[in-house]
């Protein structure tokens, strides 16, 4: 497909979409910090959340950082090509958005917490973009795997949107969406500030709370 004019913070189709491949991404088998399985299994009882919030190195390094967080990875969600490798991706032609696994224990972590660190861990005001990284790529989005996430996704975003607007943002852009498949990005993404500790990625949090206590766990 040619891609000649196409415009990174609009929207691939997925009949425009890049085809891709039928090969996975080879997976690490541990966490180079939590020592946990990126892929699983997971522990029993251990629930998944999944979240696009802007460049997935620092975002993932938020997550790992939670108490009661078991693991975490980074990925591709939410488009249309098969296996995408990053180059592909960041062309904004097969339609993923950078996103995070958390693998989270819920007698420790609430879903809600987790939802509270989303929100104040980026400007989701912004379309698609975080600041200067520009594309579709970059996009926030929830992945919710449950109806009990959807209803705890949708009502944090009400309260926040009240508290940005009296911040003076403007509206959230952010997508809630059912999980769909999540392609593991290439190792060298994977808990990438922990390799690389002088690496860049830029903070476009608003300093706004989100008021947890306000959020039902489902």
């Amino acid at each position: 497909m040619s891609i000649f004019g196409f415009r990174k913070t609009q929207m691939i189709t997925a009949d425009n979409a890049l085809p891709g491949r039928s090969a996975r991404m080879p997976v690490p088998a541990r966490h180079a910090v939590l020592g946990t399985p990126l892929e699983g299994p997971y522990p029993e009882g251990s629930e998944v959340a999944e979240f696009a919030l802007g460049c997935f190195w620092g975002e993932e390094q938020t997550f790992w950082r939670v108490p009661g967080v078991i693991t975490t990875a980074v990925g591709y969600e939410g488009g249309f090509t098969p296996n995408p490798v990053y180059e592909e991706v960041c062309t904004g032609a097969t339609g993923h958005a950078e996103a995070v696994r958390v693998v989270f224990d819920p007698a420790k972590v609430s879903y809600p917490q987790l939802l509270k660190v989303f929100w104040e861990s980026h400007d989701p005001t912004q379309g698609m973009r975080q600041g200067n990284d520009t594309g579709t790529q970059y996009r926030s989005a929830i992945f919710y795997a449950s109806d009990a996430q959807r209803e705890a996704a949708e009502q944090s975003k009400a309260e926040f949107a009240k508290k940005l607007t009296e911040a003076g943002y403007g509206k959230i852009t952010t997508e809630i969406v059912p999980a769909c498949e999540f392609y593991f990005a290439e190792d060298y993404h994977q808990q990438y500030l922990y390799k690389v500790p002088n690496g860049y990625c830029p903070d476009h949090s608003t300093g706004v709370s989100c008021p947890v206590g306000l959020i039902k766990a489902g």
